[in-house]
């Protein structure tokens, strides 16, 4: 039978606490690029709680008001312009300064909340309120983008990428085009199969370039003027309205038509390889 010290093991534990209490501190510190992050997330919380007091909790009680509220549909939609730009700054900053061993997972966390969770949630209370909507497909359309940025977040973790590209519609760029798509008060079926477009776009190998340089200084001014356009139409401003469907229709056409780019820069490339190739193979046969 083993005999064990009682001073030794508790010396033994005393010392494994003591390194816990080293280690733990440094693991659980948040950087500044972490805290922009739980900004992401919190603006993600407060979009789904203004598409439930200001929308559905009304029609719920028999308001009188009809479509999405316009006040409560801009601020949710703002509050997630907030989070793509809080998303957008906490990789900078974590390029420039540092980030924690939690930052990854942070970021993925969030983002699940900002532009998973929130844009369903909204397509769905959309299914709810909307005259010529129909609520159980609205919900399957809503379940279908979860998922889909369920999956492009999960993939983004484990699969290597080219560097400057992302495999799939960013998710944060997807929930813009998802809530643009709701906002156009289009038709039912078009709007459907727009949001549904929009969930295979994410999950797709369709190539989108990061936000970097002068394209994230690009991507914070159309943030921010998306912005203005959602707060002319909540408060009726003149031109409002055409200015958020302008807004929303620009915003789907750069969806569709980014990923073209990508594209026909990769057909180039692959062109440019093969005429190369047949130099090279001209050359030795001269030789």
């Amino acid at each position: 039978m083993t005999v064990i010290d009682p001073d030794t093991q508790a010396s033994t534990w005393t010392d494994d606490e003591d390194d816990d209490a080293e280690e733990m501190p440094l693991s659980l510190r948040l950087s500044i690029a972490d805290t922009l992050t739980l900004g992401n997330a919190t603006c993600g919380f407060m979009a789904v709680y203004f598409t439930t007091t200001g929308i559905l909790i009304p029609h719920l009680q028999g308001s009188q008001e009809t479509g999405m509220a316009r006040h409560s549909a801009a601020t949710a939609v703002i509050l997630m312009l907030l989070a793509a730009i809080f998303d957008l700054c906490d990789g900078l900053v974590a390029r420039k300064l540092r980030s924690s061993p939690m930052g990854a997972e942070l970021d993925n966390l969030s983002d699940l909340i900002s532009f998973g969770l929130a844009p369903a949630y909204f397509v769905l209370v959309y299914g709810m309120v909307a005259d010529d909507a129909h609520q159980r497909v609205s919900a399957v359309a809503a379940i279908v983008v979860l998922l889909a940025v369920v999956l492009r977040l999960a993939r983004f973790s484990c699969v290597t990428l080219k560097d400057g590209m992302f495999q799939g519609m960013p998710s944060p760029f997807g929930a813009l085009t998802v809530v643009s798509i709701v906002l156009l008060e289009l038709p039912f079926i078009p709007t459907l199969l727009a949001i549904i477009g929009t969930a295979w776009l994410m999950v797709s190998r369709v190539e989108y370039p990061k936000p970097r340089g002068v394209l994230a200084v690009a991507m914070l001014g159309w943030i921010v003027s998306a912005m203005g356009m959602l707060a002319a139409w909540a408060f009726d401003a003149p031109g409002g309205e055409g200015m958020l469907q302008a807004g929303c229709a620009l915003q789907i056409v750069m969806a569709a038509t980014i990923p073209l780019f990508a594209t026909a820069r990769r057909v180039n490339t692959f062109r440019d390889n093969r005429r190369e190739n047949r130099e090279a193979r001209a050359a030795r046969a001269v030789q």
